[in-house]
């Protein structure tokens, strides 16, 4: 009877908690959307800006549905109506929460832009508020798809395949935007600014908007998919592995919902602290916000692990609240290291901004070794954090540590998502001719967006490591409750094969990746040089740029280059199982998730700090904007920017995806 009563309050707080962000996100939105846009010309820019955005998801989510309906035919063939089901409704949750998510996002960037008129401190409130919206969406449509699915069908089997559907929207998403950003950016700053010698955002450049459009499906919805996804894979590997270790105490199954649950009022509340301190420190501003909602989230964590496992007879409360607390520190320790290496006022970016002054290589050279060595620091909290939390409470502990991780997602998103809305309100401030002194504002949170993009993507692939060890041994002990225990000794050749092949998979996503940016870079580039020649008085601003060719070009580009790399993921770990069987697969799996973690920190660190570096010398530092250095500086963020928003992040899903797909073939493996 007091299970029952405890279940009840416990469905009820999760279903509450949900319902609760979707609610709040919605009365932020109606904030939003009731400030002013600015002038007409602004209007008009932003318009484009949306327009450009909806077309290319649309055309995506066609791609996207195409591919679904095959696998959906699949799982219904293989598992059944429900399992088939199950993927379609993780597929649209993601897919609603991005775009509707992005909507808001690119509403909020002429508003910001309008608001940076009022002073810093009212426009970096505001586009936190703006970023608050799509946090809240994902967390919300996270937590209430996996509660109500499980809770209606108690079916594991299914719940994996609704993570497989977020995962593989997830994929795409990064995939498709990070290629369509990267290709618009590039082919932006190497005609304007590298050939033409004028601004970034410079209205004359005709690939301006399509790069205005990229930040928003990019930056905004493809990592509002990607979270997302991890959000949801980590709940439903944390909830399988319980299953799996303590069957016969079902409030232990819930206890993953209730952190969620927990964590999204912390998100809340914590959005009501971001304020600019007296420094000016903007970081300081969004780092309160984040500090709030992880307090509150510890505060209400103990008292509830307490009340739900209470008599589970195997681990103490001490050590359950212990491995949630590992998981909140190695969030606050990513995001401080991502910083440090990322952040104008360190060493890291000042080293590249200074090699720029003797060149193109040396700057190459320097932004390199940054990416290379930002993976070290990274990688030990995260080993520490499962080694103690394995200490702690087993698997379990490495299942709290990753959702409490996660539970985060929906501040963590905020922060992110205020980085693609203060890029375009700079853009659309400099298209329309804003006064210099709405510009340094628009600029210098500009600027802490490169950081704070940087931070949300080493928090996703942070999670992802976790989430995906969570996931291998779900795979492991799924065999061990079959009465099959797999040895992944390494005198067993098939491990060996299935490391180095697993091993090997990451690098060739990220050189897929990499050359699909390169490729529909092309198109663009091509595209702005025939405008620039071909029409009349486009460099001395009486001419008109046609930004929707720039825009369509750069769509299909990115549409046609993501179709082989999005699957190699899916298509993998079949191809292994089917000719080696399951020892094999396993070794994939630890060979994936290992140098996918190592791979995925370094790009998306590295591109990031070559970003940071060009914003420091634009500031006026070793030259300024046109000088020497400027020009290096401008070649190693070409390089830089498929690093950080297109193969790196995209890894993450990645890694999950091939997690994911191993679980669904676990059953016929046997």
């Amino acid at each position: 009877m007091v299970n029952f009563i405890q279940n009840n309050i416990l469905q009820v707080l999760i279903i509450a908690s949900g319902l609760s962000a979707l609610i709040y996100a919605l009365l932020n939105s109606r904030l939003i959307l009731n400030q002013s846009e600015g002038n007409e010309k602004m209007k008009s820019i932003a318009a484009a800006i949306s327009e450009g955005a909806v077309s290319y998801l649309k055309s995506q989510y066609i791609v996207v549905a195409v591919v679904a309906a095959v696998i959906f035919l699949i799982l219904f063939k293989l598992f059944g109506a429900l399992t088939a089901t199950a993927f379609l409704l993780g597929g649209t949750a993601s897919a609603l929460a991005s775009f509707l998510g992005m909507m808001v996002a690119v509403r909020s960037n002429a508003r910001t832009a309008e608001k940076a008129r009022e002073g810093l401190n009212s426009a970096l409130r505001f586009a936190f508020k703006g970023g608050s919206v799509t946090g809240l969406l994902v967390a919300g449509f996270g937590i209430l798809i996996v509660a109500a699915f499980y809770l209606l069908t108690k079916n594991m089997n299914a719940l994996i395949a609704l993570g497989f559907g977020g995962s593989l929207i997830s994929v795409f998403a990064r995939l498709g935007g990070g290629i369509y950003t990267k290709a618009a950016d590039v082919g932006a700053d190497l005609v304007g600014k590298v050939e033409k010698g004028i601004p970034e955002d410079d209205p004359r450049n005709p690939a301006v908007i399509a790069d205005l459009v990229g930040d928003n499906v990019g930056d905004c919805a493809g990592m509002a998919a990607d979270l997302f996804e991890t959000y949801v894979a980590t709940l439903v590997a944390a909830m399988l592995l319980t299953k799996l270790i303590i069957p016969q105490f079902e409030p232990a199954m819930l206890l993953p919902l209730a952190i969620g649950a927990i964590s999204i009022l912390s998100s809340i509340l914590g959005t009501f602290f971001v304020r600019l301190p007296k420094s000016g420190y903007i970081m300081g501003a969004l780092y309160k916000g984040l500090i709030a909602a992880a307090a509150i989230t510890l505060i209400l964590a103990y008292p509830l692990i307490a009340w739900v496992m209470n008599g589970n007879g195997l681990y103490s409360t001490a050590n359950l609240y212990l491995s949630v607390v590992l998981g909140v520190l190695l969030t606050a320790g990513l995001v401080l290291l991502t910083e440090y290496y990322t952040s104008k006022g360190f060493p890291s970016v000042s080293s590249i901004a200074d090699a720029s002054q003797r060149g193109h290589g040396t700057n190459i050279i320097a932004g390199l070794a940054v990416s290379l060595k930002s993976t070290f620091a990274p990688v030990i909290l995260i080993s520490l954090t499962i080694w103690i939390a394995y200490a702690l409470a087993g698997l379990y502990g490495i299942a709290l540590a990753a959702t409490a991780m996660l539970s985060l997602t929906g501040v963590v998103v905020a922060v992110d998502s205020f980085g693609p809305i203060t890029d375009n309100a700079g853009g659309i401030a400099e298209m329309s001719g804003l006064p210099e002194d709405v510009r340094k504002v628009t600029d210098a949170l500009d600027a802490v967006g490169n950081t704070t993009k940087a931070i949300t993507k080493s928090y996703a692939i942070g999670s992802a490591a976790l989430a995906a060890m969570v996931l291998f041994a779900a795979y492991t002990q799924e065999f061990a409750t079959r009465g099959l225990r797999l040895d992944f000794s390494l005198n067993d050749p098939k491990v060996i094969i299935g490391l180095f092949l697993g091993a090997s998979l990451p690098y060739l996503f990220a050189a897929f990746c990499m050359e699909a940016v390169g490729k529909a870079a092309g198109s663009i580039v091509e595209e702005v040089r025939r405008q620039f020649r071909e029409i009349p008085g486009l460099m001395d601003g009486t001419g008109r740029p046609q930004y929707g060719q720039a825009v369509t070009i750069v769509t299909q580009a990115a549409l046609k280059q993501m179709i082989i790399p999005a699957l190699l993921p899916v298509v993998s770990p079949i191809v292994i199982a089917v000719l080696l069987g399951p020892i094999a697969l396993g070794g994939l799996l630890l060979g994936v998730i290992l140098t996918g973690l190592f791979l995925a920190i370094s790009m998306t660190t590295g591109g990031a700090a070559w970003d940071n570096a060009k914003k420091y010398i634009e500031a006026g530092n070793y030259g300024g904007k046109g000088s020497f250095a400027h020009q290096a500086a401008v070649t190693g963020d070409t390089v830089g920017d498929p690093y950080k928003d297109t193969a790196g992040p995209a890894i993450n899903p990645m890694i999950k995806v091939v997690n994911i797909v191993a679980l669904l073939l676990a059953g016929f493996l046997i």
